[in-house]
């Protein structure tokens, strides 16, 4: 969405004047069938409403992966237990870390737990968490 927020400050640079207006969806039928076009089928969608599909995109930027220093999560005790055996040097912790363990796996360098209904669930951080939100 940014790369699009800097294309619409360039484009708004063009214009002498513009206006934004908010239609409540209640008052816009194409804003509402819009809306809907997150679903793969397209029956529902009134004939006033066209739909484009974009064979490639509309900004050509290259895009870039940031690589980051590992730092420490609450996965990094689990992760070290299962690797090589070593427990924290707090003895509560330390316990705590033995008793969970065993619904806990590594699979390719990745942390899963045992899920509730038996199913493996692969382990985020933090950060991870919240953009899954």
């Amino acid at each position: 969405m940014e790369r699009y927020v800097r294309m619409v400050r360039q484009l708004i640079q063009s214009f002498r004047q513009f206006t934004i207006k908010q239609i409540p969806r209640s008052e816009n039928k194409r804003a509402d069938a819009l809306s809907k076009l997150a679903s793969t089928c397209f029956n529902h969608l009134s004939k006033k409403v066209l739909v484009e599909v974009l064979s490639e995109r509309s900004i050509n930027e290259r895009q870039i992966n940031t690589l980051t220093t590992t730092r420490l999560t609450w996965m990094t005790p689990f992760m070290e237990y299962l690797q090589r055996g070593v427990l924290p040097d707090d003895h509560n912790e330390a316990r705590k870390i033995g008793i969970k363990a065993p619904s806990y796996a590594l699979i390719n360098r990745e942390l899963y737990q045992k899920g509730f209904t038996a199913l493996w669930l692969k382990c985020v951080d933090q950060a991870r968490g919240i953009e899954a939100l």
